[in-house]
């Protein structure tokens, strides 16, 4: 009714985050690298992938598919902006081994194709395949609390719980 009246539609302010890789729970505060592990970017979380194919955590848009391939960001409805980077110190990688399957603009749902990347070739090059899942902008969020803690499954398990100011 209320969009019938107003032309907008209520946004829900709660967001699961699923896993978008599948491999084990990291908590951000043993991700190897500052910069992540002190929250600097934002919140969240990393996962140690078992495979190299990267999902859609969240239903939202692409905002950000990085030159180098080894970053995507995207933004729900209610504003929250996650950045998914497959591995640490990968930038320097310049795209190698890694396939994006999204551009900027698409829209996403849970468990969608983001990209996918060779975890043997990471290992090699970059310092680790930890892949750290931040939320970029900590002033939309209200609440941020972390469900499962090991095996996580791509497109399915519920990693986070956030609630959007």
């Amino acid at each position: 009714m209320f969009k019938k009246l107003f032309g907008k539609e209520e946004v829900n302010k709660n967001v699961n985050i699923v896993a978008p890789i599948t491999g084990r729970y990291v908590a951000i505060e043993s991700i190897p690298d500052p910069v992540f592990a002190q929250k600097m970017m934002g919140d969240g979380f990393g996962i140690e992938p078992s495979e190299g194919l990267v999902v859609s955590p969240v239903d939202g848009e692409v905002i950000n598919v990085f030159p180098t391939k080894h970053a995507i960001g995207l933004k729900t409805a209610n504003n929250l902006e996650i950045l998914i980077h497959v591995g640490l110190e990968t930038v320097a990688m310049n795209a190698e081994g890694f396939t994006t399957k999204v551009n900027v603009g698409d829209k996403v749902s849970v468990g969608d194709e983001l990209l996918e990347f060779d975890i043997e070739l990471i290992k090699e090059k970059a310092s680790s395949i930890i892949s750290p899942i931040i939320i970029t902008n900590g002033e939309a969020v209200e609440s941020f609390e972390i469900i499962a803690q090991d095996a996580v499954q791509r497109g399915q398990t519920i990693v986070a719980e956030v609630a959007a100011k």
